[in-house]
């Protein structure tokens, strides 16, 4: 399998949480002291140009990150072997129903429903690694309706990529076309339907655009809705 064609034939979508110390503080979370991750479907994916959906009774939040997609499989990479395993990246946002996170992490219980819901990981076109050079020197950015609402830098990571690589394949074997969000910058709230969603990855030295995206936020009709407990 290319890695190219992550989106159809990847296994699963490794989100590294509270990787950027002012988004650790804009939501009062501890510091961890190792890389921190939950899992998400890869039946949340949806490609640019496509429509967020956000279930009825849910506050969806919007959290812009970069996104490394394995090429070759492994168990226990060390960081210095870190890159032969990485095939390129990807601009994503991993979407997340706030108002059910609170609720579940109040009682202790696990994230999965509110962050895997369809279309909670809009994504964006396979960039190859050496397109890239440095993924630890890049600007990236997200807008709704127009004005910036994350701006941030990679250079801003508590925990770089190799070290990412390292311990997640500690715990599971990554397998190629396998994604690891790397953690979101500063800024993030709440997609209301109707809102106009973009988003860019930046190179700062060139000013070059390496990827962008644009969604449509719509309520959904169907499936699951939220409704607080008392």
């Amino acid at each position: 399998m290319a890695a190219a064609q992550f989106l159809s034939r990847g296994k699963k979508i490794v989100a590294i949480g509270r990787n950027y110390m002012e988004h650790v503080k804009e939501l009062n979370n501890t510091v961890p002291k190792e890389p921190f991750f939950f899992l998400k479907p890869t039946t949340s994916y949806v490609p640019s140009g496509g429509k967020i959906e956000i279930p009825r009774g849910v506050v969806a939040h919007h959290e812009i990150e970069l996104g490394v997609v394995i090429g070759k499989n492994g168990r226990d990479i060390p960081e210095s072997q870190a890159d032969a395993h990485i095939a390129g990246y990807a601009l994503a946002i991993d979407m997340t129903a706030r108002n059910m996170q609170d609720e579940v992490k109040k009682k202790g219980l696990p994230w999965s429903a509110a962050k895997g819901f369809d279309t909670f990981t809009p994504i964006g076109t396979f960039i190859p690694r050496s397109a890239i050079p440095d993924p630890h020197n890049l600007n990236i950015w997200l807008k709704i309706n127009g004005v910036y609402k994350q701006n941030g830098t990679t250079a801003d990571m508590m925990f770089r990529i190799p070290k990412l690589v390292e311990h997640v394949s500690s715990i599971m074997t990554l397998e190629e076309g396998d994604l690891i969000l790397t953690g979101t910058p500063s800024g993030v709230g709440p997609v209301s339907p109707g809102d106009e969603i973009t988003a860019a990855l930046i190179s700062p030295e060139s000013g070059e655009v390496l990827a962008d995206l644009q969604f449509q936020a719509v309520e959904r009709q169907t499936g699951y809705a939220f409704k607080p407990t008392q």
